[in-house]
């Protein structure tokens, strides 16, 4: 038999941001801010080192790219990040070197539990490891690790780690006729 929620059950139980409330909500102002096409991925490089991120050298993050704690950030050398990529790092996410994150993906390091009737966390952290491409649209859950020089196709989900050099795609569609 399913679980049934109480969600005002719920507490957070084991979930530390990182930093003190304010820090926190000085982040939350200037996050959205920093999103717009007008500002410069160096300036957005800056602003996210001065909040904790640990960032290397010839960065390429492009505009409306979302980041959660910047804190729980590292990110390597040469690594792009494309228009619109979300990372949802409520733990730690680690970048290696020359890694592209295309347009839109989504790397979310945070869950639940559902079968705990509060929906308590079941966060883990995520690991892109050098030379890996993940491509536009995907989708990458908490826990896993993408190999060195690993490929993950446009609009893939990954739910467990991804060997070294392997391509994971996703289904494509089927023409079939009338």
């Amino acid at each position: 038999m399913p679980v049934r929620r109480r969600l005002s059950t719920f507490t957070g139980f084991g979930y530390d941001k990182g930093r003190p409330l304010p820090v926190c909500a000085a982040w939350v102002v200037v996050e959205p801010l920093l999103r717009s096409v007008l500002v410069p991925s160096s300036l957005r490089v800056r602003v996210l080192r001065a909040f904790g991120a640990e960032i290397g050298t010839g960065v390429l993050l492009r505009h409306d790219v979302r980041i959660h704690w910047p804190w729980k950030l590292r990110v390597g050398n040469d690594c792009w990040v494309g228009v619109g990529a979300w990372l949802l790092n409520l733990e730690p996410i680690t970048i290696g070197d020359d890694v592209c994150i295309s347009q839109g993906v989504l790397l979310c390091t945070g869950s639940h539990q559902a079968d705990n009737p509060a929906f308590e966390f079941d966060n883990a952290p995520i690991e892109v490891q050098d030379g890996a491409w993940i491509a536009a649209r995907a989708t990458v859950l908490r826990g896993v690790t993408i190999g060195r020089d690993a490929v993950v196709g446009a609009t893939a989900l990954v739910v467990r780690d991804v060997e070294p050099g392997a391509r994971v795609l996703a289904p494509r569609a089927e023409v079939r006729s009338a």
